[in-house]
């Protein structure tokens, strides 16, 4: 049975082992990789490993990944690739997890009235971008980022604007969470709500639990967002309000 070195960024030896085999041309151009729980079983990894290997091939130009298909081997690797790993969008939610869960229970401690009312505001925001098909999640980076400025900690906020960054700047982490919008998974007002509401009462455990619940299901999310299903859903969501449209304005 097939393994891969042990290491606390396993993903990382499971996108070489399987650059090693497109290199050795076990898989041509243009065929499909095995599907995800056959490599997970080969490799005895989790499904979750497979989906950040295979997003790292994807980012270097290697696979295509088909919506309600797999990943297909656009191209194989030459002498001058290397694997360029950068911050996953999963290492980044945990990160995230760790780090504003405690910025929230701060923030309970410190915040003002001006501040509740500015991230009101902003959960107001995010349910009016949810509704705009091509709105972005401006409003959601600004709505974590002043929780993070409530704590009145300077280092705090910072760390947090760094990780709010890299979701943009690291090309698997953007990419991950350009699928997730594309299989229409969006912030939830919710779950934002529930982190107000705890900075209202000024309640510190409940203000850690309600951000550490979201980051949580914001995980659940990019799972999801990677099943096949998931964006065969999404495909064929988008394509019946094309017809939907495409018949109004017949």
């Amino acid at each position: 049975m097939a393994n891969v070195k042990s290491n606390d960024r396993l993903y990382q030896d499971l996108a070489r082992a399987l650059m090693d085999e497109l290199a050795s041309g076990r898989y041509p151009v243009g065929t499909r990789l095995p599907a995800e729980r056959d490599l997970a079983v080969r490799f005895e990894v989790s499904r979750p490993t497979v989906r950040e290997a295979i997003i790292a091939l994807e980012v270097q130009g290697l696979v295509e990944v088909r919506i309600g298909s797999g990943a297909y081997v656009k191209r194989l690797p030459g002498e001058e690739d290397r694997p360029g790993f950068n911050v996953t969008a999963f290492e980044l939610t945990e990160a995230r997890l760790l780090f504003e869960g405690e910025a929230a229970a701060l923030a309970a401690t410190q915040v003002t009235d001006e501040d509740v009312a500015a991230i009101e505001v902003l959960v107001q925001r995010i349910a009016e971008e949810n509704q705009d098909p091509n709105g972005t999640e401006s409003a959601d980076r600004e709505f974590h980022l002043a929780i993070a400025r409530a704590t009145r900690n300077v280092a705090v906020y910072q760390a947090i604007e760094r990780l709010w960054d890299l979701r943009a700047t690291s090309p698997e982490a953007a990419l991950l969470h350009e699928k997730a919008r594309h299989a229409q998974i969006k912030p939830v007002v919710e779950e934002h709500t529930a982190v107000l509401e705890a900075l209202k009462a000024r309640d510190p455990n409940a203000a850690r639990a309600a951000m550490r619940a979201h980051l949580s299901a914001v995980l659940d999310g990019l799972l999801f967002a990677t099943e096949e299903r998931a964006l065969a859903e999404a495909r064929k969501a988008t394509q019946a309000k094309r017809a939907r449209y495409a018949g109004a304005m017949a």
